[in-house]
């Protein structure tokens, strides 16, 4: 008696048995790109920078376009940013100011400048930069108001205990005025010898 040779049933496999499709990978999901990242905003010192180095360049010549920056002008930016100092002098500016070439820097050379000054000095550049943006306008200090100066002074001019010569005499130590006493050499007609220490003390033994 020959065997019958049965047929292969085919296994079905889990997508199928349920009448389903496997579900196939989209072409985006395999390689999906990585979001790119928006790109920065320049620091706000180095706008504000770039206004004032504008500002200065025109400062004192009504014919410039302020594009570019003498040395004159440099200083004295520099110098109501209060840059000078022991360490930094108009000497050093003048120096490394004509490493360049010029007679006047337009804005890339003239950070080179400062760069080469603060690298020279051992100086943070950004320290530098910082003190120039926020130094107000030209010929405007931002530290001390015209106010404030004025009453400094008026307090320095006012102050007695500073006082020498003649206008000395005419204030006791407590800053009270004398009077005529103190403008004029009154003669005493107490009886008393002139520097007698005792006067009126008699009655008082």
């Amino acid at each position: 008696m020959s065997e019958e040779t049965q047929p292969e049933v085919p296994v079905p496999q889990p997508s199928e048995a349920n009448g389903e499709e496997p579900p196939k990978m989209e072409k985006s999901e395999k390689c999906e790109k990585p979001a790119e990242k928006p790109a920065e905003k320049p620091a706000a010192s180095g706008v504000s920078f770039g206004a004032t180095f504008k500002k200065f360049s025109k400062f004192g010549d009504s014919k410039s376009d302020g594009k570019t920056i003498t040395l004159s002008q440099s200083d004295k930016w520099m110098k109501q940013a209060k840059i000078f100092d022991k360490k930094i002098t108009t000497t050093d500016t003048g120096i490394h100011f004509k490493k360049q070439k010029l007679m006047k820097l337009n804005m890339e050379q003239y950070k080179a400048f400062l760069e080469d000054l603060a690298k020279t000095k051992k100086v943070e550049l950004s320290e530098i930069m910082n003190k120039m943006a926020n130094c107000g306008d030209p010929g405007v200090s931002s530290s001390v108001s015209g106010a404030g100066k004025a009453s400094s002074t008026v307090d320095r001019l006012t102050d007695v205990s500073k006082y020498t010569g003649s206008h000395k005499q005419r204030f006791d130590e407590s800053g009270k005025g004398k009077g005529i006493s103190g403008r004029k050499d009154v003669s005493d007609s107490s009886g008393y010898v002139q520097g007698y220490g005792h006067k009126d003390t008699y009655n008082k033994q």
